[in-house]
C-alpha cells in the first residue's frame, strides 16, 4: 500500500501557484509578511491600527458600533470598493497593498487614508455586533483587515 501511494506522482507543482493566483499567473505571495515590510507602511496606517487595538485591548471588544454614513459609501463606491463586510480575502490583501502604494503619492495620500478610517470604523461595528449579515467563508476580508491592524501595530503582542 505504502509503495503505492510514494510510486503514484501528481503533476501539481505546489511551489507553481497559490490558492489566490488564476490560472495563467505564476506563484503570488498573499501573506502578511510580503504586505507589511517595515518600509512600507505608512504612518497614517500604523496610527489607524494602534487606535483599533489600544481600544481592544482595553476594553475587550470594540466600543463603537456606529455604521458607515451614505457618505463614506459612496467614497467607497467612488474607487469600486465594496463595504467590508462584502469583500473577500483577495480583495483585501489587494485593496491594503493599493492603499499603501496611494500612502507614498502626495495626491492620493489623503483619500488612502479616509479609506483606511473608514475600513476600521467598519470594523469596530463588525466586531462589536460580533456578526455579519453576510455569513459565507468567502466573505471574510474583515479578518484580514483586523489582522494587518494586529500586526502593524506597536501595541500588539
Amino acid at each position: 500500500m505504502e509503495e503505492l501511494i510514494i510510486d503514484m506522482n501528481s503533476d501539481l507543482d505546489i511551489t507553481a501557484k497559490s490558492a489566490f493566483s488564476r490560472n495563467n499567473d505564476m506563484f503570488t505571495s498573499r501573506s502578511f509578511n510580503s504586505l507589511i515590510l517595515k518600509n512600507c507602511v505608512p504612518y497614517s496606517h500604523r496610527k489607524i491600527a494602534d487606535d483599533y487595538v489600544i481600544i481592544k485591548k482595553i476594553f475587550g471588544f470594540q466600543v463603537v458600533k456606529s455604521r458607515i454614513s451614505n457618505v463614506e459609501k459612496s467614497l467607497l463606491a467612488q474607487y469600486s470598493l465594496k463595504t467590508l463586510e462584502y469583500t473577500t480575502v483577495d480583495e483585501m490583501y489587494d485593496e491594503l497593498a493599493l492603499l499603501q502604494q496611494w500612502a507614498q503619492d502626495e495626491k492620493m495620500k489623503e483619500i488612502a487614508d479616509n479609506i483606511l478610517e473608514i475600513r476600521a470604523k467598519e470594523l469596530k461595528f463588525i466586531t462589536a455586533m460580533r456578526y455579519t449579515t453576510v455569513s459565507d467563508e468567502i466573505y471574510k476580508g474583515y479578518v484580514i483587515l483586523e489582522n494587518y491592524f494586529t500586526e502593524i501595530s506597536k501595541y500588539s503582542d
